[in-house]
């Protein structure tokens, strides 16, 4: 079987023909995101990329493949933005790619040639150690923030989300990697079975340990939440409209909450107290505080800034959070003075809205939610602070409209599942435009989807829970660990160069 592989990839003599298998083999994982949810081929999708890197003939070849395989795979996950920013993609997707270089260097120096035991096992602890140091790089908010980490695909396995409430979706994608390594290793050394066929055997038992052991949240109750999802609509005002008229048919439900989406509000409160009075009505008619989100100048000529506000029966309540992760190129221009040009070949952002500084825990009757405001959804350690914080409930205010029938709107929906799971409270994702969802505090939806084609007020009954989950407890600690054993790894590496140029010197 593996005289077989060798000789397909031995056939990728062209550099350019290589180059092009290796973006493929990094595209292949995006499958299994939503829209297409393959969640299952996560676990060899990575296989023809290892595969590749390993036969490399050199280590900088190798380390060209993991460039290549992780443009093709940034690209595959951002390919929705393609409308927005043209060409610019390509360049940030190349750019982002030499995040995975090293990965590449790493697979043939662990499993290229004739691996013995020692290196498989070497190969199956650092190869996920190093596809983490990846994730944990470009997770940076200036980078273009963790979308499409390889774990959140995982977003409706039970046992992934058990693993989430230990680990964060770090250990989902740290157990993935491992798998797919075990894969790679069992076709390139076959003669090497016990490390690769361990390695597959203590994921499953382990999986399976603390889907059925470990600690689960306690419940405590439940809470009415009510999202109004308008639909596309042109113009600030006639979206402000339709969303108050969708939740005027919300009097009479007993709702504790109701949450508008990202932009929800085209027009600064302060300077247009009418919108603030028809809100306060909603709010009194409802019986239930408004949620609402403002992007639009500030009265005080401060900028633009995404700003959640809770609008409660005597007007607004003084309680807002200002969104404080931007979307790169969307929201601001990382570099302005450098890449403003991105501005003349896509839809960049003309002005850079207004960053907020801190986040903020807000208070609805007896319930003590986190808001977060869109792109903030897709990073663990924000939920994980506002939990931390006393938060009984999350909520993401969205909005997705500029990729409708794209495969954006339910990939960030489901992001809420692995927030939820990691941090043992339920978590509510309202958009303007849909993909909206719900999920209680185990990741597990709360109803149905609200799609890109419904426009309507929903009513959810979320159930509450409590407790710390060890995610929570200890945060961030597989990526920490990693990067460790990265660092031992290395070190042994280059002191056993030195060794060998000691040798050579004699």
């Amino acid at each position: 079987m593996t005289v077989t592989a060798d000789r397909q990839v031995s056939r990728l003599t062209s550099p350019w023909v290589r180059g092009l298998a290796a973006a493929a083999a990094g595209a292949l994982p995006a499958l299994a995101f939503p829209a297409p949810s393959l969640w299952w081929l996560a676990y060899v999708a990575l296989v023809p990329w290892i595969l590749l890197a390993r036969s490399a003939p050199t280590g900088r070849r190798a380390a060209l493949d993991g460039w290549l395989g992780g443009a093709g795979f940034m690209l595959a996950v951002h390919h929705w933005l393609f409308p927005s920013l043209n060409v610019f993609i390509v360049v940030l997707a190349l750019l982002l790619g030499t995040f995975w270089a090293p990965w590449g260097w790493l697979l043939r120096r662990t499993l290229g040639g004739s691996p013995d035991a020692r290196h498989v096992a070497a190969a199956l602890v650092l190869a996920p150690c190093g596809w983490l140091m990846v994730e944990l790089a470009r997770s940076w908010q200036y980078l273009g923030g963790p979308w499409g980490l390889l774990g959140a695909s995982q977003w409706q396995v039970a046992p992934a989300l058990r693993l989430a409430s230990i680990g964060g979706v770090w250990l989902i994608s740290a157990l993935v990697v491992a798998v797919n390594t075990a894969v790679a290793a069992l076709i390139a050394a076959p003669s090497v079975r016990a490390p690769a066929g361990a390695a597959l055997a203590a994921v499953a038992v382990g999986t399976t340990a603390v889907w059925l052991g470990a600690p689960v949240p306690e419940r405590t109750g439940t809470v009415r939440v009510a999202v109004v999802q308008p639909g596309v609509i042109e113009g600030a005002q006639q979206r402000f409209d339709r969303e108050e008229e969708l939740t005027r048919t919300l009097v009479g439900q007993r709702v504790d909450l109701v949450v508008w989406g990202e932009s929800s509000v085209g027009f600064d409160l302060s300077s247009r107290p009418d919108l603030a009075d028809r809100l306060a009505t909603l709010a009194r008619e409802v019986d239930a505080d408004v949620l609402v989100n403002v992007d639009a100048e500030r009265a005080d000529g401060r900028g633009i800034s995404k700003t959640s506000v809770l609008v409660g029966a005597d007007g607004v309540t003084g309680e807002s959070y200002d969104k404080m992760r931007l979307v790169p190129f969307g929201e601001y221009i990382p570099f302005r003075s450098m890449l403003g040009w991105a501005t003349s070949v896509g839809k960049a952002a003309g002005e850079d809205r207004r960053r907020g500084d801190h986040p903020v825990i807000m208070t609805a009757g007896q319930l003590r939610f986190g808001p977060l405001v869109c792109f903030e959804s897709a990073f663990p350690d924000m939920s994980r602070k506002l939990v931390d914080s006393g938060a009984q409930l999350l909520v993401a205010e969205s909005s997705t409209s500029s990729f409708q029938g794209s495969w954006a709107p339910p990939q960030h929906a489901s992001l809420a599942a692995l927030r939820a799971a990691e941090t043992w409270r339920p978590m509510v994702h309202a958009t303007l435009t849909g993909v909206s969802a719900v999920y209680d505090g185990r990741g597990r939806p709360v109803g149905s989807w609200l799609g890109t084609s419904a426009g309507k007020a929903a009513v959810y009954q979320v159930p509450l829970s409590e407790g710390r989950s060890p995610y929570v407890r200890f945060g961030d600690w597989v990526p920490h660990l990693a990067l460790l054993l990265v660092v031992v790894a290395a070190g042994y590496e280059v002191s056993l160069r030195v060794r060998r140029s000691a040798r050579r010197s004699r």
